[in-house]
């Protein structure tokens, strides 16, 4: 799971309105000079930009102390220049560790040593200072919530699902926030965790608080449908992402594996058949989806040859065994038993037992060709089979 990029840019929200005095308006004007900040809002709109005007926390009244003010300044004024990472760190821990820095004080330093960890890229340390920032209670809602939704998707990352899940149900409680991109988090993390009933109506949620759902979104549903064993759903959701991207390659294949996870074949094969006829099927994994498809179905063997053999003409699909012995199936239901002959026959010396040997040997008895039919059931015995008896009734033919 990604961070959302805001990083930075949300954080010089949080600096401006947590600051006091003439360390709020040096601390804005250092921002406003640096052109690597985007996003950064004057004083003014840091004030009036509410993030969370639903929350039930109410912001706390304590102001950072003037007697950390230069302190509090050099740090913020280090952290600008988005360079000194250590730096930060180092000056934010002094802060913390300061006998007369008040909740807020430490706070903000905690806040801003978070955000220098990961740019470290020292996750761990990051999410330690996320946690004192919270824990002291001394920022405005801005930056208290915006540290505890960083804190979640940290947890998230590292894959400490139980934790990142109650951090963001606790953001999201207090927060009241129906914003999609907070909404999506949870539901992919309850996929993650494999809570597909309920990371559903999570999703949906999102996505209908969203103008513009990504397509990521949507396949996250029907991937979550597909899991919860809601298979009609599951392909509502594909054919409706496929409708919406016609041209999108991605969608087409979803909905074809969506449609032979529920049995509809027939459908599953004219979705892939459209993108063979217009050449989008370009990979080894793409021929065999869709001859498989075909082997599945009734009375289909004609497709399965005709794909298995432009997909080799075009030397896209390997002739390994899966692919001879496909051909070989196909040939003799479709009454073409020569042509299943020479295809089993490929595929018998590249499998891994002598079933396939023992198959060709029944084959060529039946069509009178006892030499040959003697010699397979040989093959067979060497290479081991499970019925090593009717091997031996063949090649003990008069």
């Amino acid at each position: 799971m990604k961070l959302l990029n805001r990083k930075k840019a949300l954080l010089s929200l949080f600096i401006a309105a947590s600051l006091g005095g003439a360390v709020v308006a040096d601390a804005v004007a250092q921002s406003d000079r640096s052109s690597e900040r985007q996003g950064r809002k004057s004083k003014g709109d840091a004030k009036s930009e509410v993030l969370y005007p639903n929350a039930t926390r109410e912001a706390p009244k304590v102001k950072t102390s003037s007697k950390l003010g230069s302190k509090l300044q050099k740090l913020v004024d280090v952290y600008n220049k988005g360079e000194d990472f250590p730096a930060v760190r180092s000056q934010a821990d002094e802060i913390l560790a300061n006998e007369a820095a008040n909740e807020a004080d430490k706070a903000l330093a905690a806040q801003l040593a978070s955000q220098a960890a990961y740019n470290m890229d020292d996750n761990a340390a990051a999410k330690q200072y996320l946690q004192q920032a919270i824990q002291f209670n001394g920022l405005d809602n801005n930056g208290h919530y915006q540290s505890m939704l960083m804190l979640a998707q940290l947890q998230l990352q590292d894959e400490q699902y139980p934790e990142g899940l109650a951090t963001l149900d606790k953001y999201l409680a207090e927060t009241k926030s129906q914003r999609p991109e907070d909404l999506i988090m949870k539901g992919q993390a309850l996929y993650q965790t494999e809570k597909y009933a309920e990371a559903i109506p999570v999703i949906q949620q999102a996505i209908a608080a969203s103008p513009e759902p990504k397509d990521s979104w949507n396949q996250l549903l029907m991937a979550a449908y597909a899991e919860a064993g809601q298979t009609g759903e599951a392909v509502k959701a594909a054919e409706a992402l496929a409708a919406k991207n016609p041209n999108d390659k991605k969608a087409q294949l979803n909905l074809a594996s969506m449609y032979m996870q529920a049995d509809q074949m027939d459908k599953a094969a004219a979705t892939m058949d459209k993108l063979r006829a217009s050449g989008q099927l370009t990979e080894e994994k793409e021929y065999k989806q869709l001859y498989s498809i075909y082997a599945n179905t009734d009375n289909k063997e004609k497709d399965v040859i005709a794909v298995i053999n432009e997909g080799i003409q075009k030397g896209i699909l390997k002739p390994d065994y899966q692919t001879y012995l496909a051909l070989a199936q196909s040939y003799y239901y479709s009454d073409q038993v020569p042509q299943a002959i020479e295809n089993w026959q490929k595929a018998a010396p590249l499998s891994k037992d002598g079933e396939t040997y023992l198959n060709l040997a029944k084959v060529l008895h039946s069509e009178g060709r006892i030499p040959e039919a003697k010699q397979a059931a040989q093959q067979a015995l060497a290479k081991g089979v499970k019925k090593p008896e009717d091997a031996k009734k063949i090649i003990n033919l008069k």
